[in-house]
């Protein structure tokens, strides 16, 4: 985890705010940062959303941010924000379509830029995706993407867990039905955001706008593969991926859902085409069975309207090696009470049990320093990871993590590690490709 000291301020310029992670990188006043951020977008219902959600967070009781929006809305934002010179950094979470088009301006504007993924959600536009990590990199621009789940604390933990060879052994490379890494993410579409009901604009359950399943959630997953597997190295996606097979399948909301998620009384027109008897189909579900330098791996994303009490999205890893497997799961609420996710390693071979103990051990006393607190749990033949609460900062606080690497990265660019560009590559080449692979397994035109 980065920490800059202060250095010229980063001056942050939103661009069409369409989604709330363009807000919760303000959640938090950051040294280094500027107060004052300039908002360029349309006047329309997105734009509103964010600036309530930003002035939730100055009007809150217990440490109110002091932010200073200077908001340019009309129907030139977009000419508007190319040609103004008004900050050093562009910060772009909203539709995703336009997404790489937005990316690429405010690269021509000589911006750095922190964009909220997926930025490309259709494999049509990879070669946008090129031109625009090129075009950066000729002008020392950083162009970051917002991996939040690499600062997720049983991600983090359990990446230094295979990494230890008296712990994993070796990965087994494993086939399609038993594959090596299993990735699994579950999303609700119910859900509060900053202590508030979140209300999703209508684009948002186009599939055209806002991208399959797997084209978004699972550009996380695809990330993490590369980051569990394969730390620190570059991944060449026309050598070391190869899609096995895809499918999809629709979640269906009744309008009453729907209004509860988007706060209209009915479905738009916008998304008529999209409703059907069984109500409006949402295009969330998809899984992608693919080898990743010999290693095979399956990404599977799930979306449900609400969990059940006690419940919220989870996050599910499967990691098999020749002497152990190295899980991260999280048990369903009981009575209502939220079960967080855990880290728990198995020996691949029983007899292997009481060895496998002592390397874990081992390891995680190594660890303390890095996460103090941790320690091991025999639960049977299953090794648990106990994780100290101080050390389970939940997903909104992992936009502070991601805005502290970015702003290393801003004073000095040239750090930038040189597998960032060819794994941005590979993680997008993977998810529009899977789209593309799902759809034809289903007779959907592509």
């Amino acid at each position: 985890m980065f920490r800059c000291p202060v250095q010229r301020p980063i001056r942050l310029v939103t661009l069409a705010p369409g989604h709330f992670h363009a807000a919760l990188v303000q959640k938090e006043m950051i040294a280094g940062v500027h107060p004052r951020v300039y908002v360029y977008a349309p006047l329309d219902y997105d734009l509103l959303a964010h600036l309530s959600r930003v002035q939730g967070f100055n009007s809150r009781f217990s440490q109110p941010t002091a932010w200073e929006l200077d908001v340019r809305a009309g129907g030139n934002y977009l000419e508007r924000f190319a040609r103004e010179p008004v900050g050093n950094t562009a910060v772009i979470a909203g539709r995703n379509r336009p997404k790489v088009d937005r990316i690429l301006t405010a690269v021509s504007a000589g911006l750095h830029v922190l964009a909220d993924k997926p930025w490309i959600v259709d494999w049509a536009h990879f070669p946008k995706l090129e031109q625009l990590l090129h075009e950066a990199e000729l002008q020392d621009l950083i162009v970051w993407d917002m991996m939040t789940e690499r600062f997720e604390i049983t991600n983090l933990i359990q990446r230094e867990l295979i990494r230890d060879p008296e712990i994993l052994g070796e990965i087994i490379p494993g086939s399609p039905e038993r594959p090596g890494l299993v990735l699994e993410s579950v999303h609700y579409l119910k859900k509060l955001v900053a202590g508030r009901p979140l209300i999703r604009p209508a684009w948002w359950f186009d599939s055209r706008e806002a991208g399959e399943g797997l084209a978004d959630v699972g550009t996380h997953l695809a990330d993490l593969a590369m980051w569990l597997l394969f730390p620190d190295q570059p991944i060449d996606y026309r050598r070391d991926i190869q899609l096995l097979a895809a499918t999809r399948s629709a979640l269906y909301l009744t309008r009453e859902q729907f209004s509860v998620l988007s706060g209209l009384p009915d479905f738009p027109p916008m998304l008529r085409e999209h409703v059907q008897q069984a109500g409006l189909q949402y295009d969330g579900n998809g899984e992608v069975s693919y080898t990743l330098k010999g290693i095979h791996v399956r990404l599977r994303v799930q979306w449900g309207f609400e969990a059940l009490p006690g419940n919220g999205d989870r996050h599910g890893t499967i990691v098999n090696g020749t002497r152990s497997r190295v899980l991260v799961y999280q048990a369903p609420a009981v009575s209502g009470v939220c079960n967080l996710p855990e880290i728990m390693v198995m020996a691949t071979q029983a007899k292997d049990h009481t060895a496998l103990l002592a390397a874990v051990q081992h390891r995680c006393q190594l660890l303390q320093p890095r996460f103090p607190g941790i320690e091991v749990f025999q639960r049977g033949q299953q090794i648990q990871i106990v994780i100290p609460d101080r050390l389970r900062t939940g997903h909104e606080s992992h936009f502070a993590e991601v805005f502290h690497t970015f702003q290393h990265y801003f004073h000095n660019p040239r750090q930038v590690p040189m597998w960032e560009r060819a794994n941005q590559l590979a993680k997008y080449y993977l998810t529009t490709r899977a789209v593309e692979l799902a759809k034809q397994s289903t007779g959907t035109p592509v």
